[in-house]
């Protein structure tokens, strides 16, 4: 190819094309460390596709999900089935109001390198390697490896708009994917203490894991 002004250009051009998406990725994980740095507490609406692994069938939910660090957390699904899951920090409640079950585990066992810890945890690089993803879908991505080799989580990636918290994909050991949308993002509200206290409901099945 002959080399002119025009290609010369082109060539500048799609050096600096490659370098503001190299930015763009490195910005992500920025942002994801200053959210897990700055990001004391939150809350958000959020719905929840999850695809099974041929990707023939899909179901979705929706709720709202709330955080204090250092993991504490609240997930409520309302629909289509209502269930709870809450974690003080020393424990984690999981209430199925359909099977009228609530089960019990130590946080320390029921956390480890999962997403709840991605985004409540209190240490982040300790727990996840992190690595920039190619944009897609309008947001910027990081992929979180957990670092613990009995994980259950195969594949773990945190969408971004800007500085702004949007998705969260997680793909487990199966390869049935979970894709939660966030909306309505709030960082470092005031939220009531009572939010991660967890009492269980009269007449309700109670199971101990450990």
């Amino acid at each position: 190819m002959r080399w002119t002004p025009h290609t010369a250009a082109l060539a500048a051009l799609s050096t600096m094309l490659l370098l503001a998406a190299a930015t763009a990725r490195a910005d992500a994980v920025d942002a994801l460390r200053e959210f897990a740095r700055d990001a004391k507490s939150g809350r958000a609406a959020f719905t929840q596709t999850v695809t099974s692994p041929d990707g023939a069938k899909k179901k979705s939910s929706h709720g709202s999900f709330e955080f204090a660090r250092p993991e504490r957390f609240r997930f409520t699904y309302a629909k289509p089935f209502e269930q709870t899951i809450v974690s003080d920090g020393r424990k984690v409640w999981l209430h199925d109001v359909d099977l009228n079950q609530v089960s019990v585990r130590p946080a320390a066992q029921a956390l480890g390198a999962t997403p709840a810890a991605l985004l409540a945890g209190a240490e982040l690089d300790k727990d996840f390697e992190l690595s920039a993803q190619p944009a897609r879908d309008g947001l910027d991505w990081v992929q979180a490896m957990p670092r613990a080799k009995e994980s259950t989580v195969k594949q773990l990636q945190v969408g971004f708009r800007g500085k702004t918290l949007a998705a969260l994909e997680i793909v487990d050991a199966f390869g049935t994917k979970s894709l939660l949308q966030f909306k309505d993002v709030v960082v470092n509200p005031k939220l009531p203490e009572d939010t991660f206290r967890f009492v269980v409901p009269k007449g309700v099945d109670v199971i101990e894991q450990p």
